[in-house]
């Protein structure tokens, strides 16, 4: 069974933060170790971190810059890594993005490309067998999300149950009698087909992505969508100077080639990459703000 850490407080603690640097502030561009790429830990990190270094040395041949690439222990820990400047560089979810751009002046460098589209969405998934069919029927029902600061997996379903005045207070318990986190949405979409839970909010191709048995697939239904969310994509530290991060940014929006194909779709099943801009994520911005998420 998954196991489910404090809500709001666990996306609170990472942006209980002291000073902030500006993105002009002076600082060498990177290390004498090079940049250092950090990775959301969304699917099994040992299979994360043998594609990451990979897509590392990808970015250093185009470069010329060497990239360290590291699997972050949680969401929270991405957001931290860009804050405190340990990374340079991290692939980010829409949501740990706009809070890394909120609390650590982060900036988005590129957005994924996904399945041909720059954009997702959440699904709240239950099994057939359950024979439930919509929002409501979940009341007193044990519910996965995959993360506190998960776009798709927390953020967004929360929005939704809420606007269905099924949620109060931002509580999901005000709903669910359980509620848990799964960590991952691999492991979400497991702990749902073996009954752990009744019902998990994940990305809209989660059951294509991490069942492939087609059996297993036919076993899980969809009861509910939220609207479009921005693409995740990678974002770079405050202080990381101009030129490295347009030298960096142009090195990625040339990693869609056919050469690339079997490497991106092992780094979180992407095709590539899009130009990104910060108002890209205003939508996600908007859903953080009506879940009441702010720095102590």
């Amino acid at each position: 069974m998954v196991h489910s850490p404090p809500v709001i407080p666990r996306i609170l603690g990472i942006v209980a933060l002291g000073a902030l640097v500006s993105l002009g502030a002076a600082r060498p561009a990177f290390g004498a170790d090079g940049l250092h790429l950090v990775l959301t830990p969304s699917q099994k990190p040992t299979d994360l971190m043998a594609t990451g270094d990979e897509f590392g040395k990808v970015i250093t041949t185009l470069t010329g810059i060497p990239v360290r690439v590291t699997v972050a222990s949680d969401y929270a820990a991405v957001i931290e890594a860009l804050r405190n400047r340990t990374a340079d560089l991290a692939f980010v979810h829409p949501g740990g993005y706009v809070l890394a751009s909120r609390e650590a002046k982060a900036t988005i460098m590129v957005r994924n490309l996904w399945h041909g589209k720059s954009s997702f969405t959440s699904r709240i998934y239950v099994r057939r067998e359950s024979g439930l069919k919509t929002l409501e029927e979940l009341r007193g029902k044990t519910m996965a999300f995959i993360d506190p600061a998960s776009s798709s997996g927390y953020i967004y379903p929360m929005v939704l149950l809420i606007q269905r005045g099924l949620v109060k207070n931002r509580d999901p318990k005000t709903f669910f009698r359980e509620v848990v986190f799964a960590g991952a949405h691999d492991a979400g979409m497991r702990a749902l087909l073996n009954g752990h839970v009744d019902a998990l909010a994940s990305f809209d191709m989660a059951r294509e992505q991490y069942l492939g048995d087609p059996a297993e697939r036919e076993r899980i239904v969809v009861v509910a969508e939220t609207p479009e969310i921005p693409e995740a994509g990678i974002a770079a530290r405050a202080g990381l100077d101009a030129a490295t991060f347009a030298k960096v940014r142009a090195a990625l929006l040339q990693i869609r080639a056919p050469a690339y194909a079997t490497l991106l779709k092992r780094l979180y099943e992407i095709d590539g990459f899009a130009p990104a801009d910060d108002r890209d994520y205003d939508p996600v911005r908007a859903a953080i703000e009506l879940l009441g998420v702010r720095p102590r």
